[in-house]
């Protein structure tokens, strides 16, 4: 990670060191992270997850988009989603 990481993620911090301590005390520390796939398109890579803790079991889906540059990672831009019951989504969240 490069140490002027630009973060966009309302609440989170930029910079590597601060963004480090902020992921090391966050909920997704504890989290169980499964996951679904991984697209990469040129200086992107954008990793799709659920994740899982033990207080919310149907979770979230994540869309990571991280931006890399001279191998390290200098921006990052996601999207949530709550996991709704699975018969809100018939063919299934993933």
């Amino acid at each position: 990670m490069h140490e002027d990481f630009v973060e966009h993620s309302p609440g989170n911090p930029s910079g590597r060191e601060a963004f480090i301590a902020h992921i090391r005390a966050a909920p997704v520390a504890r989290a169980r992270l499964d996951l679904k796939r991984v697209v990469a398109d040129d200086d992107h890579v954008v990793p799709h997850h659920l994740m899982t803790t033990d207080d919310d079991p149907r979770g979230v889906a994540v869309v990571h988009i991280w931006r890399l540059a001279h191998g390290r990672i200098v921006e990052h831009r996601d999207v949530v989603q709550p996991v709704p019951e699975a018969a809100r989504v018939p063919p299934g969240m993933f």
